[in-house]
């Protein structure tokens, strides 16, 4: 934080990064504060088209009075803030802001239902009344008595033919490592490795730019169709890392889900938490003091099997509208269920005929589900049930002149990258006493991605099409060439299996019957579907519901917030 004689005050935290050479140079010799500081005299709210990097800005003018708040472009970094009498508390946790006198920490109905929708709190909501959050890429003006909330950068995806091929690749290797260099200046960084493409790559690069072997550290697990350890060990091999392992077991769920729960300032249902905070755990125990992830390259280069999914459907939608509403459609809905390969195209119309961004959401409990099936009736009486969907369709069309796959990205970049990927691993990090940066998230990264097109993002069925190319001989042809998987905890089958988990679980959801939201006999039916029918699938909601009500039996954290609640009088 810094202070100027005049009584302007500038606070930032994480690694911010300056564009102009003088601001960077101030950051440098004196603070980053203080560059900030120069920046806004400078440049006023454009000071946002300086800085680069994961950031949390926040500046008190007392002469205006004004303040001015706002997070860097992907939402690496996060600001919380209420209007309260004479200014806005603000925080870079909700549980920061909700500290100020007259705020409650007691969970609202909406946020509630907006948590059991994403199995998380997306932005710009709050599970606290009166309390909310900044998007990605967004800043907060505060005047008088007007608050606005506005967006400062908006990607603008290109869709011309690229340069050549072989030469955009060489390009995007030379940014990620450019990103990797400036990222693990610190005395001992080390590499989250999955033995995906991104985490690969970042460990790659981080052993190419450091004279002794980096540490990596990889999780598994003894559960068939969950364990990725192969890969993780290719990858070791081929980079020559330091490989560090450890096998996640049932009993260390028990022991840490408790502690993982309460450590979030709302709740948080996204399992690999658990897994990012073992690995975060064993690099803190061998010393690293920072950690390089590869989360977001999914994001950026197209690598979500949802994206190909859609791409399928998305021709059912360029079909002439006649031609789909008057004939096919209602032939298609006629076709009796089980009738071979004619139920498979009936499902397809069903699902193809509902629009983006709302068809990405039929896997989700709450479509499948009534709510009046599941929540009380005087909590729903509370809710606007149409809020979690609107949310979806503001962010996914938000992007002008976008393509399908764009905007689904975009989506992703706010909601799965922003308010749950990031979370998660930054909160796990922070619990286990480590720093951690996202190369893939770079600025220079992001913008070099939005000039592949789509056909190249994404070439038929095949997902990163021009990573992979791009990443020929330098990833091992093993991970190019393996099929997509991710970092998912064995959760619902390990339950039938291991008494203390599955009491640890259903004692939870037994609780939740007393909290007055959720309709015991859906509690029950959950239950009993989890034991006889699809562990995996209903263990997923077993798993939300139990971090929610351990969160909301913990004890509030007391994890230190790099800036606490603060009141302006502006």
């Amino acid at each position: 934080m810094a202070q100027a004689p005049d009584g302007l005050i500038a606070a930032i935290a994480g690694h911010p990064r300056w564009r102009e050479r003088g601001l960077q140079r101030l950051a440098l010799e004196q603070s980053p504060a203080h560059a900030l500081l120069d920046a806004y005299r400078r440049f006023g709210d454009a000071l946002f088209s300086q800085v680069a990097g994961d950031f949390v800005v926040a500046i008190l003018d007392p002469q205006r009075p004004r303040l001015l708040a706002g997070v860097d472009r992907m939402g690496q970094a996060s600001l919380h803030w209420a209007a309260v009498p004479g200014g806005v508390a603000f925080g870079t946790t909700a549980g920061s802001v909700v500290r100020y006198p007259g705020l409650s920490r007691d969970p609202t109905p909406s946020g509630l239902y907006h948590y059991l929708f994403f199995h998380m709190l997306p932005a710009p909501v709050s599970v606290f009344a009166g309390v909310e959050k900044l998007r990605a890429a967004h800043y907060l003006d505060g005047q008088a008595d007007t608050i606005r909330v506005k967006p400062y950068w908006l990607p603008h995806f290109r869709e011309a033919r690229m340069g050549d091929a072989a030469e955009m690749g060489t390009a995007l290797r030379d940014q990620l490592r450019n990103a990797v260099k400036q990222q693990r200046e610190t005395p001992k960084p080390g590499a989250f490795l999955s033995g995906g493409l991104d985490s690969s790559t970042v460990a790659g690069l981080l052993a190419e730019t450091t004279p002794e072997p980096p540490p990596t550290f990889s999780i598994g697990f003894d559960a068939p169709g969950y364990d990725e350890m192969e890969y993780a060990r290719i990858a070791a091999r081929h980079f020559a890392t330091q490989a560090n392992e450890y096998y996640v077991t049932p009993d260390d769920v028990v022991a840490a889900v408790p502690l993982i729960a309460g450590s979030y300032d709302e709740p948080f249902g996204n399992s690999s938490a658990l897994p990012a905070y073992f690995c975060a755990r064993m690099a803190a125990q061998a010393g690293v003091t920072r950690m390089l992830a590869g989360d977001g390259g999914d994001e950026l280069f197209a690598g979500n099997a949802r994206y190909a999914k859609q791409g399928l459907f998305e021709h059912w939608q360029r079909l002439p509208r006649p031609l789909r509403q008057g004939m096919l459609e209602p032939l298609a809905t006629r076709i009796p269920q089980g009738a071979g390969w004619l139920s498979k195209a009936r499902r397809y119309v069903e699902q193809a005929r509902i629009p983006l961004p709302d068809r990405l959401q039929t896997y989700n409990y709450l479509y499948h589900l009534s709510p009046t099936a599941m929540f009380e009736p005087d909590f729903l009486s509370a809710v606007d049930t149409q809020a979690p969907w609107d949310l979806m369709r503001e962010i996914h069309d938000q992007p002008a002149h976008a393509s399908s796959l764009n905007r689904m990205m975009y989506l992703d970049w706010q909601q799965t990258l922003a308010d749950n990927d990031l979370r998660k691993v930054t909160r796990m990090c922070e619990l286990a006493g480590v720093d951690v940066v996202f190369p893939m998230l770079d600025d220079d990264v992001v913008e070099f991605s939005l000039g592949i097109p789509s056909d190249q993002k994404l070439r038929g069925q095949r997902l990163r099409h021009f990573y992979k190319e791009a990443m020929q001989g330098f990833l091992p042809d093993a991970i190019i060439d393996k099929k997509k998987h991710g970092f998912g905890l064995p959760f619902g089958v390990w339950m039938h299996d291991h008494a203390p988990l599955r009491e640890l679980a259903y004692d939870s959801l037994l609780r939740l019957k007393g909290q007055g939201f959720l309709r015991p006999q859906f509690i029950d039916e959950l239950i009993a579907l989890h034991r006889d029918g699809h562990a995996a699938y209903y263990g997923d909601m077993v798993w939300v519901l139990m971090m929610l009500d351990l969160w909301l039996h913990a004890p509030p954290s007391e994890m230190p917030a790099e800036a606490r609640a603060q009141a302006g009088g502006y």
